[in-house]
Order: C-alpha cells, then sequence, then structure tokens
C-alpha cells in the first residue's frame, strides 16, 4: 500500500527531515524542534527600577566619593564603604545616581542594591534607624546596665549581651526594647542576635518578637473527654 504525497508538502516534510540545531535523537531522519528565545542580553539592558532612582542629599551632611570609595557623614554618625565594581555614582543637581558601566548579570544584580545601601548611609547618618521588639513571658524581662544589656529569659542564668558602639539601647516597662543607630546593618543585626537568644515558641508565643511580628501558634494537644 503507497500514499501519494502531494507537491505543496514536499518542501515542508524535506524541511523538517533536515537536521537543524545540535539536538538530534540521533537518528537520521528524525524532524528536530527549534525553540527561538529572546536575546540574553535583552532584560541585562533594562535598569532597575531601585538603581534608577535619585539619592536626595538632605542638609547637614556631607560626603566624598573617590571612585568606589563613598563615605558619609552626617549629625548622627559617620560610614564608609567600598562597593565592587560594574556601576559609577555621579552627582547630578544636588542628587546622586548610580549608573551602570556593564550590561552584565553582575553589574545587573548590584545596580539596585548599591543604590539602597548608599541611600541607607545617607539616611542613617542624618536621622538614624531603630527597632522595637517585645519580651513576652512570665518572669521575662530586660535591663541596661552601661554597655550591657541583661535579659532574663526563665533560663537558669541571666543573658548579658554587649552593646556594640555605634548601637543604643532603651528599656521600656521591662519588657519593651528600642534598638537605635546610625548603622541599619548593625541595628538589624543587633536584634536578631537578641531575638535569637529565645526566639517565639509556637505554642504560646513566649519569647523575643520584633513589634508588630505575627507568629502562626500552633493548637496544643488535648486531653480526654
Amino acid at each position: 500500500m503507497s500514499f501519494a504525497i502531494d507537491d505543496h508538502l514536499r518542501p515542508r516534510r524535506a524541511a523538517l527531515a533536515e537536521p537543524r540545531g545540535h539536538l538530534s535523537c540521533g537518528c537520521p531522519r528524525s524532524p528536530v524542534l527549534v525553540v527561538e528565545c529572546g536575546s540574553k542580553g535583552s532584560a541585562l539592558n533594562k535598569e532597575s527600577r531601585i538603581g534608577k532612582k535619585l539619592i536626595e542629599i538632605p542638609q547637614g551632611v556631607k560626603y566624598t566619593l573617590d571612585g568606589l570609595n563613598f563615605s558619609v557623614k552626617g549629625p548622627k554618625g559617620e560610614l564608609k564603604r567600598t562597593f565592587p565594581g560594574g556601576v559609577k555614582i555621579e552627582e547630578e543637581e544636588g542628587k546622586l545616581r548610580v549608573y551602570r558601566l556593564e550590561t552584565n548579570k553582575k553589574a545587573h544584580a548590584i545596580h539596585g542594591l548599591v543604590r539602597s545601601l548608599a541611600s541607607n548611609m545617607i539616611e542613617g547618618c542624618h536621622v538614624g534607624f531603630s527597632r522595637s521588639m517585645e519580651l513576652r513571658g512570665v518572669g521575662y524581662r530586660a535591663a541596661v546596665s552601661g554597655r550591657d544589656l541583661t535579659l532574663n529569659l526563665g533560663l537558669s542564668h541571666p543573658v548579658i549581651i554587649p552593646i556594640p558602639q555605634g548601637i543604643d539601647a532603651k528599656v521600656e516597662r521591662n519588657i519593651k526594647l528600642t534598638i537605635s543607630g546610625f548603622d541599619k546593618e548593625l541595628v538589624g543585626q543587633f536584634c536578631a542576635t537578641i531575638r535569637a537568644k529565645r526566639p517565639p515558641e509556637p505554642y504560646k508565643g513566649k519569647g523575643i518578637r520584633y513589634e508588630g511580628e505575627v507568629i502562626k501558634q500552633k493548637e496544643g494537644k488535648k486531653g480526654r473527654k
């Protein structure tokens, strides 16, 4: 039995039979599916929504820019940082803007990061950052003595944490902590260190938590009725 093939189908069948690309199953006349995608650099050419935003310089804050070395000095303190290559910071009409010098993946990834770090340095030296934490539990309390933070967390001994330089800690009603400083990373790291001493447990929520933090609690076991 044989079937006739129309002439207008012959060119298409011949085109499918030709091996295209490097993908093949090894059969001499097996058709290969070729998928064309957009150019890889098209996504990298787009500017980051955060990276292209201008950074305002408030009054009372001075900055020094020497290549990739960036330093800021303000009422709250002074910060210095060296940014990675692939980006450039320039001043435009009294504001700062971060430019990408390359279109590779690394420069695309750090564009918004460098802008956020520079903005946090300026904001920290101008007004500073603060986070509030709460202690929940019977007998849980906190106190500040000199440069030490003392926590009573239901253990056999009090937990003493040295307060780093550039960080201020205040205690209200023995259960509310306020951590403030001009370095956002240092404030966040110190708060994480405090929380790690007694994270909130999932049944009654006892422990140290950030103010406004929601703890998903579990239902405990019920006795037989």
